[in-house]
């Protein structure tokens, strides 16, 4: 009559992982060996986690934190949330309102600001990613009473309506020129491909553009 054993198993019915040992006494085993690794490599991974990598932005938040900005050359600080993006920054924290809020999803370029040289639209992006990085708004275009060239051609060929459109072009054109001291009119308007101007005035703005380039519109 069978006992019902197998055959590789004690006649006390607990199982063995062949070594002499029972499942139950392999699985302990087990348990205080991973517990112990964890426990030795917890404070490299503490310590890894308190360094962030190179050129990764510091953490913050969620609660408002300090923040010192770039902005057309001064050193600004508030305190902000993480959340901020850098048009709201700029408008509703530092008071620099040239840039607008028109469409406040990245497709008018009424909010266009220079970040480090290129043109960005400021309601894309959070504060914290301009963190050390020179800003120009349309206010850096105005020195006293003279205009750059760029908003003083926009003036004197009246390429403006409204106005909420205009500190974007501005930018945006002055940016072009940063780039190329000699573009073309073509290359300039490429350089205006995310503006967008709902009163029409693309005419006074080719006639702006031409002035600028130095070249004779054609009619």
């Amino acid at each position: 009559m069978n006992d019902h054993t197998e055959p590789d198993q004690p006649a006390t019915g607990k199982a063995t992982n062949g070594n002499g040992m029972s499942r139950r006494q392999f699985m302990k085993g087990s348990g205080v060996a991973a517990a112990a690794t964890a426990l030795t490599q917890a404070p490299l991974l503490e310590a890894s986690a308190a360094q962030p990598a190179a050129g990764e932005v510091p953490g913050m938040g969620p609660a408002a934190g300090r923040l010192t900005l770039n902005v057309n050359g001064q050193k600004m600080t508030t305190n902000i949330e993480p959340r901020v993006t850098l048009l709201d920054a700029l408008r509703n924290y530092l008071d620099v309102t040239g840039c607008k809020r028109v469409c406040d999803r990245g497709s008018c370029g009424a909010c266009t600001v220079m970040l480090d040289g290129k043109p960005v639209y400021s309601c894309s992006m959070l504060a914290l990613e301009a963190q050390g990085k020179p800003i120009r708004t349309a206010e850096s275009l105005v020195q006293g009473e003279k205009l750059d060239p760029v908003p003083a051609a926009f003036a004197r060929y009246d390429a403006q309506q409204c106005g909420f459109c205009t500190p974007g072009f501005v930018v945006a054109m002055k940016a072009v020129f940063e780039q190329n001291a000699k573009p073309s009119p073509a290359e300039v308007e490429r350089g205006l491909a995310g503006n967008i101007c709902r009163c029409g005035t693309y005419e006074q703005m080719r006639d702006a553009i031409y002035a600028l380039c130095n070249q004779k519109r054609r009619s």
